[in-house]
């Protein structure tokens, strides 16, 4: 089923969020390119498959997620800005999908770029760096990704690298009960960890086996292992050896063959424990030097101990996997007693700690050089950093746009509160520094001066100052401004800013009848000063002259001159 949001539809989700054109679709979600109506600015929005959305347990483990993938703040990841649900238009009529709103990125995915042309070694090696920066910080605060593949990885047109849909893998994993239902929604299988294809839970190393998966295929422009379905995949990731990528492209040096086939090892405790071990290694192979890494018998080593029989036991796990839907697990023959006494005595052992420490412990056992974060959202600045100096943490502070949160508090801290770190960790620290824009005020019968106290009060700055002739308003009165009211621009923007003259243009009212010329120049503002004129042979109030054309002060007196006929008529007889 298909979510049908025709592009340049009046749309808006959540009475926010403008849909605009389609991007692009893949087996979870719709994408489409959209505008944050309240803040002004271009994002992506992906609509969630409606096969998803009849999931209670999808729709809630979905917004906890993207919760999570929020306070993600990274240069190589594509921050989630929002969440929620809406009613949306599918084949089967209106139907309220989630929905995720992300930060809009300018360029194509991985998949995309190398499907034109194969990228250079040292390409390939930065864009994987790149991706073991951002999954080093997402692992730091304690998020997997799950589904590091070409696809979710974008290349800005700047050539910047940035890794989308964190904790999204996670939500649909772990309300998709097997590897053909994932799979259909995940995508391929081809970059699935052999702890992901038995069902097995999954951790940092599982992303990192991944990106080696990445790697060699960005070097050979081939996956390790290739299937019919995917529990052919799966069973090649659980039980063969990887060919090394130098036999597919012979330009592969060995420094990288060994950094890949270390990274693709089968048993997890075996390949790289952490991506910053990964990318010091794989920086240490791209220039030519060999990384000191395990044993070369561990690049061969497979996840089972005893060879035949270990791997027949791995196919008809995943067979049962197959045709099963993943629902159960069941061994292919009982387990012996002493199997049963192990199992028995370690559950003994755990409950006995487990009692050990909430029954005789204190709540909070740490060691003594470790801290816990404090929460510190609203805090000040200062506050926040007396704070972590009394917990004996080092702090360092950036400041980040925020909307909800006060200029000059804390938005969030990295990493997140209650996080256990070492008195040696440095705490970052985000500022608000205040709403990501604001909105030029209203100048309604603002002097120029009450306006520029508004325009301080919104944070921002008086600009360019242009007078106008108005025949109402008095003198530095503002009549326009530019932007307009209500338009959204950066804090610390200029405002241009039009006011009144307080002057009128005086109009020529010569040749007019003194009580004419009297209305006209009053209706204007001024003070009218009539003054006889005995010059002129003719008694008929005409206006031969005023003392003023051109730009006068609204008020000034005009002086006006008019035929009274020579000596005042009646006098000449006296």
């Amino acid at each position: 089923m298909t979510e049908t949001v025709a592009p340049g539809d009046a749309r808006t989700l959540a009475g926010r969020y403008a849909i605009g054109e389609f991007i692009g679709q893949g087996g979870m979600s719709t994408v489409y390119s959209g505008t944050d109506t309240k803040l002004g600015r271009k994002v992506a929005i992906k609509v969630m498959r409606a096969g998803l959305a009849g999931d209670d347990q999808f729709r809630s483990r979905f917004r906890q997620e993207a919760q999570s993938a929020s306070r993600l703040a990274h240069p190589s990841i594509v921050r989630v800005l929002d969440a929620g649900d809406d009613l949306i238009q599918t084949g089967e009529g209106p139907q309220r999908l989630p929905f995720i709103v992300m930060e809009y990125v300018d360029g194509e995915n991985l998949r995309e770029l190398a499907a034109k042309e194969r990228l250079s070694s040292t390409e390939a090696c930065r864009v994987v760096d790149a991706v073991l920066g951002a999954l080093e910080y997402s692992h730091r605060a304690g998020i997997v990704h799950r589904d590091i593949k070409p696809a979710n990885i974008m290349i800005t047109r700047g050539g910047q690298v940035k890794v989308m849909d964190f904790g999204i893998a996670r939500a649909v994993s772990e309300t998709s009960s097997t590897v053909q239902q994932t799979t259909a929604i995940l995508g391929t299988a081809a970059y699935f960890s052999p702890e992901q294809a038995k069902g097995e839970t999954v951790d940092a190393r599982t992303d990192l086996y991944s990106t080696g998966v990445l790697l060699y295929e960005l070097l050979t422009g081939e996956v390790p292992f290739r299937g019919d379905t995917a529990v052919a995949v799966a069973y090649q990731h659980v039980s063969e050896r990887p060919m090394p990528p130098s036999s597919r492209d012979e330009s592969v040096t060995p420094e990288l063959d060994r950094v890949i086939l270390h990274a693709l090892a089968k048993d997890r405790a075996r390949r790289f424990q952490s991506a910053g071990e990964f990318r010091e290694a794989l920086r240490l192979a791209a220039s030519g030097v060999m990384p000191q890494l395990g044993e070369e018998s561990d690049q061969a080593n497979v996840l089972f101990s005893s060879g035949e029989e270990s791997a027949s036991e791995s196919e008809l796990a995943l067979r049962r996997l197959s045709e099963s839907g993943g629902a159960t697990r069941s061994h292919s023959r009982p387990p012996v007693m002493w199997v049963w006494a192990a199992i028995l005595t370690v559950v003994a052992v755990i409950a006995a700690v487990a009692f050990w420490l909430t029954a005789i412990t204190p709540k909070s056992i740490m060691p003594f050089n470790s801290r816990e974060v404090p929460d510190l959202v609203n805090y000040t600045q200062a506050d926040a950093l007396a704070a972590l100096k009394d917990s004996g943490l080092k702090a360092v502070v950036s400041e980040q746009p925020s909307d909800e949160i006060a200029k000059g508090h804390v938005v969030s801290t990295d990493p997140a509160p209650g996080t256990h770190v070492s008195v040696d960790d440095t705490i970052t620290v985000l500022i608000s520094s205040g709403p990501a824009t604001v909105e030029v005020p209203d100048y309604n019968l603002l002097s120029l001066k009450e306006y520029t106290k508004a325009l301080e009060a919104a944070g921002l700055e008086l600009g360019s100052i242009t007078k106008k002739d108005d025949g109402e308003a008095e003198r530095n009165i503002v009549l326009a401004v530019s932007p307009g009211v209500g338009k959204r621009v950066a804090p610390g923007e200029a405002i241009d800013v039009t006011i009144s003259s307080g002057k009128v243009r005086v109009p020529d009212v010569t040749g007019q009848s003194v009580s004419a010329a009297t209305a006209i120049l009053e209706g204007q503002g001024f003070t009218v000063q009539q003054m006889p004129d005995e010059t002129c042979p003719a008694n008929n109030d005409i206006v031969t002259q005023q003392s003023a054309i051109g730009r006068q002060k609204r008020g000034a007196t005009i002086e006006i001159s008019y035929c009274i006929g020579q000596a005042g008529g009646g006098d000449q007889n006296d």
